[in-house]
């Protein structure tokens, strides 16, 4: 798996971006969003049960995420015809403020190294990308354990401060000062 220090892949997807067959598809690749920080989470499948928690708690971050300049990917293996229907058909992912990527050829999941070899899936992994590409932040937690996006949003925070961050620490908390 790729980790923190290293460039994120150049990729060029198919993404759903809203719920209307007219406008639903654009492409997304490295340089849609030049200039911000990605945060980009993977996910199994599309139409199970613990994806959509996450994709909404994502979802109801995007403001405070587009605050800190930072744009929103969910990706999986689904094609972007599976991410329409899922998304016009589940409540909770009707009014998506993030374009949903379709890694069908698994290119992505390969490169970032989270494909689930037993279930040829992305795993659920996060990654935090600064705007010049690098990762900055990385992790991957079983296929049944949904993430947390408050706390993606918390180290995001820590991230663009570009100083010592202790345990818990919170946008507005002091930083450390060493010296």
């Amino acid at each position: 798996m790729l980790s923190v220090g290293q460039q994120f892949p150049r990729f060029q997807l198919k993404a759903v971006v809203s719920g209307d067959m007219k406008t639903a598809f654009n492409e997304v690749n490295n340089g849609t969003y030049k200039g911000k920080w990605l945060v980009l989470f993977s996910y199994p499948k599309d139409f199970t049960f613990v994806c959509p928690t996450e994709i909404k708690g994502f979802n109801e971050l995007t403001k405070q995420f587009k605050d800190r300049d930072a744009q929103l990917l969910s990706l999986s293996t689904d094609s972007e015809f599976v991410h329409l229907a899922w998304r016009n058909s589940h409540e909770d992912l009707r009014s998506l403020q993030f374009p949903m990527l379709s890694d069908i050829k698994r290119e992505l999941s390969q490169a970032l190294g989270i494909l689930d070899e037993k279930e040829g899936v992305a795993q659920r992994a996060t990654f935090i990308v600064d705007p010049d590409g690098i990762i900055r932040f990385a992790y991957v937690t079983d296929l049944n354990v949904g993430r947390n996006p408050k706390e993606v949003l918390r180290v995001l925070d820590a991230l663009q401060t570009d100083e010592l961050c202790p345990c818990n620490w919170e946008k507005g908390k002091e930083t450390l000062h060493v010296g």
